[in-house]
């Protein structure tokens, strides 16, 4: 699966937490998570609406680096993000509640991210067809 075609999925898939992902699917779509909230976070520097703190020693207002454009991309990308992880996992033959192994500190994303990075089951599983197609029971049948 390619770049483009990992993103039109994913937003297609926008909060479908059912079936499975392939792991260019998920990993490509991660990517380009990434490179938006950081795009989002230089037009934010550059235009100034960042969110301004106040540090309590010095007084000074300082910019947290996040702003508006930034907390808006974040929350558009959070359910098809989540949503792709759920199937992401549905693809190793494991439930998407797992995703929450990650608030366990460090031990839990590391797990976490190995699952993730692990190559799905081939074939059918509890959770749908292979996305690669990769059926072999019609061929031993």
């Amino acid at each position: 699966m390619t770049f483009q075609e990992a993103v039109k999925t994913c937003l297609s898939k926008y909060a479908t937490f059912s079936g499975r992902a392939a792991r260019s699917e998920y990993w490509f779509f991660y990517l380009a998570t990434i490179l938006v909230l950081i795009v989002a976070s230089i037009i934010d520097s550059i235009l100034g609406t960042g969110f301004k703190t106040v540090n309590p020693i010095t007084g000074v207002a300082q910019s947290s680096g996040y702003g508006w454009l930034y907390l808006i991309a974040a929350l558009a990308l959070f359910l098809p993000s989540l949503a792709a992880g759920v199937r992401r996992l549905h693809d190793t033959n494991r439930s998407g509640w797992w995703l929450l192994i990650a608030l366990i500190p460090l031990i839990g994303a590391i797990l976490l991210i190995v699952w993730l990075a692990t190559k799905g089951t081939t074939g059918n599983n509890d959770y749908g067809a292979d996305p690669l197609g990769g059926d072999l029971t019609a061929a031993f049948s």
